[in-house]
């Protein structure tokens, strides 16, 4: 009886969650302030470590905070500020035949269904008997990457500090 309600509670929170994505989703596309449409962009990728909770996945819903939520958007509004982009609304922003990306866009949804629908239609996961610890998985990834993803971020950290002394203007 507790898994059923536990069934339906996850049912739910996961329908929450992602009709709060999909309005988001849409609020990035149709936002005319590019900041904006950042900010709603990080809402979309936080309901995707959400929905990696609610698939019991922390460490890729931790993840997925840290790299897309994190790293990710800082480098999209560093960007956006340091190339001067008009903040505020801006009237040209979409393209004239935007129209025709509708059903182009519905074609491939129902394309898309289909091969999966077809491809997957009664397949059902194994069942792993629990999910994995998250020490275990971390261990495994960053231990032999450890050194190369702190000079990755060194890197990085050096080309923001370039980008923003050469967007100063003295």
């Amino acid at each position: 009886m507790i898994a059923v309600e536990l069934d339906v509670a996850q049912n739910v929170a996961f329908g929450i969650i992602a009709a709060a994505m999909i309005v988001a989703a849409l609020r990035v596309v149709t936002s005319s302030n590019v900041v904006h449409a950042a900010l709603w962009l990080v809402v979309v990728l936080a309901g995707v470590a959400a929905q990696y909770i609610l698939a019991a996945a922390e460490f890729v819903a931790v993840s997925q905070v840290l790299v897309y939520v994190g790293a990710v958007m800082v480098l999209f509004l560093f960007g956006i500020m340091l190339t001067r982009a008009q903040i505020g609304r801006e009237t040209d922003l979409n393209n004239r035949t935007w129209a025709l990306g509708i059903p182009v866009a519905l074609v491939l949804l129902g394309l898309l269904a289909y091969v999966i629908i077809d491809r997957f239609e009664d397949t059902t996961l194994p069942d792993q008997g629990g999910p994995a610890p998250t020490q275990l998985i971390a261990d495994n990834v960053l231990a032999p990457y450890l050194v190369p993803f702190l000079a990755i971020s060194f890197v990085l950290l050096a080309a923001a500090i370039g980008a923003i002394v050469l967007a100063r203007k003295d």
